[in-house]
């Protein structure tokens, strides 16, 4: 085989392709195109300089100048890493195998491309001088912002030619090299990965000026200003990327076209350079009716120019996204709201509907549905929160009497719900919801049983989906399948089923929700076959929820003002006339679409379990309580919840409660909103 010229190969559009395609991936049938917009001028090893030299082998291969090709050491790390985790992941390549394989080989994850790259890293070591494959290797690589090769990513970073790059600038350059998108510097006013992407950018800037240090490259005066330094020399970014032609963008599509592009590089370990211009073929679980619903959904039931924002995550048995509602402008503002942190966003308290979460936990410590709490209006623990007292309140300090477990998740007593919760553990309560799939950070203190911490519209239906999974997790995934242009696969979604929760446990959880929507707070998410969720609402009315399923589908639905950085959340106190619950407009969203989703689809009831205690009230189904039928009157009435109006059904629901930690912040909750 003979070598490769200096000119780098040509690259490929990427095409995302729906759930409809399953073979074929291209121009004609995709939903969006990925294209770095190619700008690559070549350059010469003696314009490099030689800082830039220095943090380029730094940072990417500190034994270039003495290895033959390969490092032994390396690539037994990376044989290793990747045997554990059945499949190749770890490169552990030198820049020599890097080059080889950006000009030589496909994109495949095999042992055999590795074996391949490494036996050509050795030849071309023996046929090219050192200089000729750095400089050949860094006119070939990605550095992000569509730059491919050192010169241009000179000119779209700062503006300069390669020769004019001081210190702080090239051991930037170098720390782009391995994920150039996800550590720009200078993003677009506005743009929500601004600040993320600033610090990821400062800490790769930090590690090659470190590695530079180590090998005696810089002096610690040179290091230390080089750390010291700003990025007011580096140029915004004029775009944050390209999707081509985006089919249905008023689904909003893009928001759903940039997770899949963030979640190849983050999650499928594919690199920048291979998104953007290898040519790759991306199948996705997006089902464009389903989205259309959802969309439907929304927009009927949040009509008004002032209203507030919704997102929606769908997820069917086998753990793939089925629609995802983010957003609608993307043109206006890229916050995913469906995604948390990876969209761009904070995530939002769950309130209420985080409790199942605590009801599951409890359950598996062997606490029966027919435990007892008494319920008061207001609960003080003494130094329950770090040697503080804690208190806890239901709406408008009603007292509830005695509950069992069904109960208090059916009129959603904070009261005993706070008692439950510290006698599971909170640490046991956040380590329950990790398995079942939330990602997000949760703090470990008592409130978090009343859904104080932060999570994702994706969590909460990921975790939901293990209860209708009869107790099984199910990694979310939105990649079915990537192949090359040539078809030859390169990525599988794994088929990975991790028990979590006996099945005993899941049903007993399945019956009790199921009694939310039959007579409890979410009355209003009927759809006329048996379904399971929860209402949430956290305070001050900033945050509402509703999360259900049936056998068939999981969806969460979320409601809010997105707000601005350092102002603080609107508050939903008056939509339509209305303060906004768990209850209300989510649930009538949830209706909707799930009516539509779930039509023809298996529909499984949800079996009462042996020993669950009978509820101490149930309504008669199909009809609406009043505020006479429960102790805890309703925040509103309107249409019932057949009505196919946008008002959303009538709903038994409490206001928020407000409960202050030791560290004298408040944390929020719904009682059943």
């Amino acid at each position: 085989m003979p070598l490769p010229s200096s000119e780098p190969p040509l690259l490929q559009t990427t095409f995302i392709c729906a759930a409809d395609v399953t073979t074929g991936c291209n121009a004609d049938n995709s939903i969006a195109q990925l294209s770095g917009g190619v700008d690559r001028v070549s350059v010469t090893y003696a314009q490099l300089p030689q800082v830039l030299i220095d943090a380029v082998v730094a940072a990417e291969d500190r034994t270039f100048f003495e290895h033959r090709g390969v490092d032994p050491l390396g690539i037994a790390r990376a044989l290793w890493a990747n045997v554990r985790s059945e499949g190749i992941r770890q490169g552990g390549s030198t820049i020599t195998q890097q080059y080889v394989k950006n000009v030589y080989l496909s994109q495949e994850r095999t042992l055999d491309r590795k074996i391949k790259e490494a036996a050509l890293a050795v030849k071309v070591e023996r046929e090219l001088s050192k200089e000729e494959i750095l400089t050949r290797y860094l006119n070939v690589i990605y550095f992000g912002r569509g730059a491919y090769g050192v010169q241009a990513a000179a000119k779209t970073y700062f503006g300069i030619d390669v020769e004019e790059l001081n210190l702080p600038q090239a051991a930037y350059l170098a720390g782009l090299i391995r994920a150039p998108e996800l550590a720009d510097a200078k993003l677009p006013d506005g743009d929500p990965r601004a600040e993320p992407q600033r610090e990821e950018a400062t800490n790769r800037r930090r590690s090659v000026l470190a590695a530079m240090l180590e090998m005696g490259s810089i002096t610690q005066e040179e290091h230390d200003a080089a750390v010291a330094a700003g990025w007011d020399d580096v140029l915004t970014r004029t775009h944050t990327g390209n999707f081509g032609r985006v089919a249905h963008p008023e689904l909003g599509t893009e928001y759903f076209v940039d997770y899949v592009r963030q979640w190849l590089v983050k999650h499928a370990g594919f690199t920048d350079a291979e998104v953007y211009g290898g040519g790759l073929r991306v199948y996705t679980t997006l089902d464009f009716d389903l989205q259309e619903e959802a969309v439907s959904a929304i927009t009927s039931t949040l009509d008004r120019p002032d209203d507030p924002a919704a997102a929606l995550v769908s997820i069917d048995p086998q753990g793939r996204v089925r629609a995802m509602v983010g957003g609608l402008d993307f043109a206006s503002s890229r916050v995913n709201l469906a995604v948390g942190t990876e969209g761009g966003g904070s995530g939002r308290q769950p309130g209420s509907s985080f409790k199942p979460i605590a009801l599951a936990e409890a359950l598996e410590q062997g606490v029966p549905l027919s435990k007892v709490y008494d319920a008061p209006g207001k609960k003080v623990f003494k130094g329950a929160d770090g040697g503080a007292d804690w208190t806890v309140a239901n709406y408008a300090d009603a007292g509830l009497g005695q509950l069992n477990l069904v109960d208090a998740t059916r009129k959603s007593s904070n009261t005993a719900y706070a008692q439950l919760g510290l006698d599971i553990g909170p640490e046991n309560v956040a380590a329950m919801a990790r398995r079942m799939g939330v990602t997000s950070q949760l703090d470990e203190v008592p409130s978090i049983v009343l859904g104080t911490s932060n999570v994702s519209v994706l969590d909460m239906a990921t975790a939901y989906s293990t209860f209708a999974n009869g107790g099984e997790h199910l990694g979310p995934f939105v990649v079915t399948r990537v192949t090359d242009a040539k078809g030859a696969l390169l990525y599988e979604a794994p088929s990975r089923r991790e028990r979590v929760l006996s099945e005993d446990v899941a049903a007993q959880v399945n019956w009790t929700l199921s009694q939310v929507i039959e007579s409890g707070t979410g009355t209003g998410a009927r759809i006329g076959q048996p379904a399971a969720g929860k209402t949430g609402t956290t305070e001050n009315y900033r945050d509402a929820w509703f999360v259900g399923y049936t056998c068939s589908l999981t969806t969460a639905v979320w409601m809010g003002y997105p707000g601005a950085p350092g102002e603080p959340v609107r508050s939903m106190r008056s939509v339509h006339g209305q303060a906004v619950t768990g209850g209300s407009f989510p649930a009538t969203i949830w209706r909707k679409y799930m009516a539509k989703a779930t039509d023809g689809l298996p529909s499984c009831p949800f079996e009462r379990p042996r020993l669950a205690p009978t509820t101490s009230d149930t309504f008669v189904p199909g009809t609406a309580p009043k505020p006479s039928d429960t102790t805890v009157p309703p925040t509103s009435t309107s249409t019932p919840a057949t009505s196919s109006t946008t008002a959303p059904a009538t709903t038994t629901t409490t206001a928020p409660m407000t409960t202050t930690t030791a560290s004298g912040t408040t944390s929020t909750s719904a009682p059943g909103g």
